[in-house]
Formats: C-alpha cells, sequence, structure tokens
C-alpha cells in the first residue's frame, strides 16, 4: 500500500535554511581539496543547500533517479511509532517522515527541481529491507545497524538511538534472561530482537512475528508471554492501544544501539546527501532553532517542552554529532569573504 505523501519538497530556489547558497571560489575550493580549483571543475559544480557538490557526484543511483522523477521514495511499517504511524486519515506520519521530507528538501537543492516525498507502506520489516536493496525504494529510516543488513545495504549517520527491553504484564518479568527459559516470547524475525534473544537466552520460545503491532497482537491474546523489541516503539504502541498494567524491563536496556536510515549499497553521493539532512536537522535541534526542536520533540519527545525528555534528546543528539563539522550559518559576505570555522 503506498500514500501520495506529504507535499513537495521546498523548491531549491527557495532560502536556504542554514544560510545562502555559496559560489566557490577557487580559495574556498582549496578547503575541499586542490583538484576542485581547476577551472572545468569549478564550472561543473552544483550548490546543495551552501555546500558546493561537483554535479558528476550527483550522476547515477538514487539522486539520479529523483532528479528524473522528482520523487524521494520512503518505506517502512504502517504502525511503528514514532517512526511511522497512520495519521489523520490514514496520512503517514512521524519522525521519519520528518527525516524523509528533510532529505527530500537536499535532494532537491542538489538537483535543481522540486522533490517531492512518497511513502511506501510496508508491514513485513524484513521486506522493507529487501525493497531498499532492490531499488525499489530509496531508504527506509529506524533501522538499527546490523552487519547482516550492512553486507547488502548501506546506513547513513545515526538518527537517534534506542535500546532492546521486553514488554510484559506487569510483575511477570524482572528482566534476567534466566526467566525466559521455556517461555513464549515475541520477536520481529529478522532484527536485532530476535538475534539477542537467541544469544542471551536460547531456552526460550522464541515466537516470530512479521511486525510489532502482530507481537502485540499475540500479547494481548495471551498467545506470547512478552514481546522483546525496540523500547520506544514498544512503548508507543502500548500507548496508543490504551494497554495498561504492563511494564518495559530491564531498567536499563538489554542491548542499546543506534538507529539510522537504510540506504543502497555502494551510492555514496546519495548518502552524503541524505548525511547532510540528518546533520543539518540535529544541527538546528541542539542549536535550539526554533522548528527544528518543535518537530523532533512532536515525535521524540512529545507534549513535554522543556524538560527531561527534551534534555535527553538534545544529549543525544550532540553525541550522534561529535564526528561531523558543525554546519553553521553563513554571514553576509562580499565578494571573496571567507565563512566562519564550520560553515
Amino acid at each position: 500500500m503506498s500514500s501520495p505523501g506529504p507535499s513537495a519538497a521546498p523548491s531549491p530556489g527557495g532560502s536556504a535554511p542554514y544560510g545562502r547558497p555559496l559560489s566557490l571560489s577557487c580559495r574556498r575550493a582549496r578547503r575541499l581539496g586542490r583538484a576542485l580549483c581547476s577551472t572545468a571543475t569549478l564550472a561543473a559544480l552544483a550548490v546543495a543547500g551552501g555546500l558546493a557538490v561537483p554535479a558528476a557526484a550527483l550522476a547515477g543511483g538514487a539522486v539520479e533517479r529523483v532528479a528524473r522523477s522528482g520523487e524521494l521514495v520512503l518505506v517502512g511499517p504502517a504502525d511503528a511509532p514514532p517512526l511511522l504511524s497512520g495519521g489523520n486519515e490514514g496520512q503517514p506520519q512521524g519522525y521519519a517522515v520528518l527525516l524523509g521530507e528533510r532529505i527530500a528538501a537536499e535532494l532537491a537543492r542538489a538537483v535543481g527541481r522540486p522533490v517531492r516525498l512518497r511513502l511506501v507502506m510496508e508491514p513485513d520489516l524484513a521486506a522493507t529491507a529487501a525493497r531498499v536493496t532492490a531499488g525499489t525504494a530509496d531508504l527506509a529510516c529506524g533501522i538499527p545497524f546490523s552487519w547482516e543488513a550492512d553486507m547488502t545495504a548501506d546506513f547513513s549517520m545515526p538518527i537517534g538511538v534506542s535500546g532492546l527491553r521486553l514488554l510484559a504484564p506487569a510483575g511477570r518479568f524482572d528482566g534476567n534472561p534466566a526467566a525466559l527459559t521455556g517461555r513464549p516470547i515475541g520477536v520481529v524475525r529478522s532484527t536485532l530482537a530476535e538475534t539477542e534473544l537467541q544469544g542471551m537466552q536460547p531456552e526460550a520460545r522464541l515466537v516470530p512475528f512479521a511486525n510489532l503491532s502482530e507481537a502485540l497482537d499475540a500479547l494481548e491474546a495471551n498467545r506470547v508471554e512478552g514481546v522483546i523489541g525496540d523500547t520506544k516503539v514498544l512503548a508507543a504502541l502500548a500507548r496508543a492501544r490504551g494497554l495498561k498494567d504492563l511494564a518495559l524491563v530491564p531498567d536499563q536496556p538489554f542491548e542499546s544501539y543506534g538507529v539510522a536510515c537504510l540506504l543502497p549499497e555502494n551510492d555514496s553521493a546519495f548518502r552524503n546527501l541524505v548525511d547532510l539532512a540528518i546533520a543539518r536537522l540535529l544541527q538546528g535541534y541542539v542549536d535550539g532553532r526554533p522548528e527544528d526542536v518543535a518537530a523532533v520533540d512532536r515525535w521524540l519527545a512529545p507534549g513535554t517542552g522543556p524538560g527531561a525528555a527534551h534534555e535527553q534528546v538534545d544529549e543525544i543528539f550532540q553525541g550522534l554529532l561529535l564526528g561531523r563539522e558543525a554546519i553553521r550559518p553563513l554571514p553576509a559576505a562580499d565578494g571573496d569573504q571567507q565563512p566562519e570555522p564550520g560553515s
């Protein structure tokens, strides 16, 4: 099932969210490497949101497909809040949609035309990854890194942090893996949760499902005694269903991990633009940019405003950005005035 998706991303003619677009001089280009300073190379440069990208680097792969179609295809499950869920009138919404819209806008600046985000709902998480590797979707966001998946696809920079915990009726389990021996425990097949359960308690009765929503159906029907999965998605699903007397254990996750967007393998031009869009959003949140704070808090710290949840997201984003150059607004410049460090 597919959705027409949100409105088209802003036209590249609009204002860049982090300063004006730059025309690279040879002196500025030397910051990116002396090889960029030939006249022929500079003539071929395309401008992407204030950062120069060689036009040749945009050829082929997902960027070229997007340039032809004007469409970016995001795939994911329809019932996995806060990443993706059906909103008003079934329109998908969530943190993954926010990321998809920002990535579409980054691509629009790079390819020189509006780019529309199209959402394809795929209830089976294993099939979600398969769509990306097969090229029928451009990306899926909210995927934990795994070495197996990395053999056939690539991962963006992280978009957040989560962990694996067990959802079950309060008091049934204390989070000790020994208590899972012989107990039917639901997991989503071909995920980190399945691997983790097999590793920490091979004597548990593993019951696989296509997605966490199906696993919770089984928990409500007493066909499994608990469900192991992503803490944030399990908590959001339980709230949305109005489920009470359930508890997430242990206090600290069985395993913590970063989540990212799954991308086609060996497509560095696309991955670079995806990472740039993610970094812009995370940096804007850390810097207190109102539109970025409001957009992220809606999904990751809903209804809190300033407080513990917001501060936790801020701290996580700061950590995720440690390995990236800060993206700062550029001052007005005349001639060849140099940008501030980190621009």
